[in-house]
């Protein structure tokens, strides 16, 4: 059965009868500091209705706070928690174009960025060149600034395209306060027409 983060946090701290020391050092706001016998050091928790609790037992002597020991391991687990929080591993989404990508598919994609970035994913955008389309690259990396600077309302960008090897990358970071699911729908690009001159006419046989 798997121990609780209480329990854990029970087992680091001697309390009380708990503590074998003869003589304990203490500190705190509401004791005057300094080394009093262990017998001492109880007398004054119980006096003011609280723990005497063992906070650094290495050191010589050990020392004490006298505290609430329940709302000390409520604070404890609290801190524990935001920690893990911050230690979050921060997930990232591949977004594929082909550096003739277009326009129908872009807008797509698009779509989904706008998405990832919202739900507080970092988006990875990237062009593949395969080979003699490595001849494009500048058409790549016109591509992912302009996937950039449509994303701007709901991204930040991290690094400014990079060629490694066959693909051109670019990284977006989610904005701490990102746009509302209504400012989405309002930077969701139109679907094109067929009256569309913008949109190429070579279709995209890599994504």
């Amino acid at each position: 059965m798997a121990v609780t983060d209480n329990n854990k946090l029970k087992q680091q701290y001697n309390i009380n009868e708990g503590i074998r020391s003869r003589e304990v050092r203490l500190v705190g706001d509401n004791v005057t500091q300094g080394v009093y016998s262990i017998h001492e050091a109880r007398k004054m928790a119980q006096e003011q209705d609280l723990d005497l609790v063992e906070i650094s037992p290495n050191a010589e002597p050990p020392v004490c706070r006298i505290i609430d020991y329940q709302k000390f391991l409520y604070q404890q687990k609290k801190h524990q928690k935001e920690q893990r929080a911050k230690s979050t591993k921060v997930v990232v989404k591949e977004i594929r174009f082909g550096p003739q990508t277009d326009e129908h598919d872009y807008n797509f994609k698009m779509k989904h960025a706008i998405g990832f970035l919202q739900e507080g994913s970092k988006v990875k955008a990237y062009v593949f060149f395969r080979g003699r389309s490595i001849l494009f690259k500048d058409q790549g990396e016109v591509l992912l600034l302009r996937f950039a600077n449509d994303l701007d309302e709901y991204g930040k960008v991290e690094h400014l395209p990079v060629l490694e090897g066959k693909r051109m990358t670019i990284m977006i970071a989610p904005k701490k306060e990102g746009g509302t699911k209504k400012d989405a729908a309002k930077k969701q690009p139109k679907e094109p027409n067929s009256k569309d001159k913008s949109v190429p006419t070579t279709d995209n046989k890599e994504d």
